[in-house]
């Protein structure tokens, strides 16, 4: 019994995606935000238990792909569908928001393949650019301006559906151990990350998302030297 644990874990962060992907449609985009943190603790957690129970699987691998890819790739990309129809006339315009869904499927499939990824990332991970999409509606609210508009939402589509496929290297929340010379750049991104969501709270995510990166290129230079 406890094998199939971690995969209805899984069918979980699945079914939060769905629901989320209805909310969009809706304009419920706080309610829709709500479904995407349920998705990632989800994902979290089935990997988790399936360490915890040692009953990591194949199966469980596959299907934790397909999750994500409708929670982190058709459910943003469906808010930048939402978004950019908001924001233009042109009826064709909207359907670049779906080069999100497309690069997380093509992201999530190099990951299953690539053994370099096993305990940091190539390219950022699909929930990070989740979190980082659906923040734009709630910053939309301050500065509808420049949020609100054609230009900079395909810009973004481009450079967060780029940023997935990159090269880049980025560190995970994986710990081999617990020392501060070991992770130091990580503890300081927890440590900010923490401030900046009590102090910003939604708001902080495009700030944690870009701070992600540099953290990570100095981890990783740190390694190297």
């Amino acid at each position: 019994m406890k094998k199939h644990i971690p995969n209805f874990i899984t069918s979980l962060n699945l079914l939060s995606g769905c629901i989320g992907i209805l909310f969009v449609l809706k304009g419920e985009f706080t309610l829709a935000f709500y479904c995407v943190i349920a998705s990632g603790i989800f994902d979290f957690f089935d990997g988790f238990v399936a360490r915890l129970l040692h009953v990591k699987s194949t199966i469980g691998k596959e299907l934790d792909s397909l999750a994500d890819v409708i929670s982190f790739g058709l459910q943003p990309a469906m808010l930048m569908y939402m978004m950019l129809q908001s924001t233009t006339t042109n009826e064709y315009l909207p359907y670049v928001g779906f080069l999100i869904a497309i690069f997380s499927a093509l992201r999530l499939a190099k990951f299953n393949i690539d053994d370099r990824q096993t305990s940091d990332f190539i390219g950022v991970n699909t929930p990070m650019n989740t979190f980082f999409l659906f923040s734009l509606p709630f910053l939309g609210e301050s500065f509808p301006d420049i949020i609100y508009s054609p230009y900079v939402l395909i810009f973004i589509t481009v450079v967060t559906s780029l940023l997935l496929v990159s090269e880049m290297k980025l560190f995970s929340m994986k710990l081999n151990s617990l020392a501060w010379a070991d992770n130091r750049f990580k503890y300081i991104f927890l440590i900010i990350s923490v401030l900046l969501l009590v102090i910003l709270h939604v708001s902080a995510i495009p700030i944690i998302f870009i701070l992600y990166i540099l953290f990570s290129y100095y981890h990783f230079a740190q390694i190297k030297k």
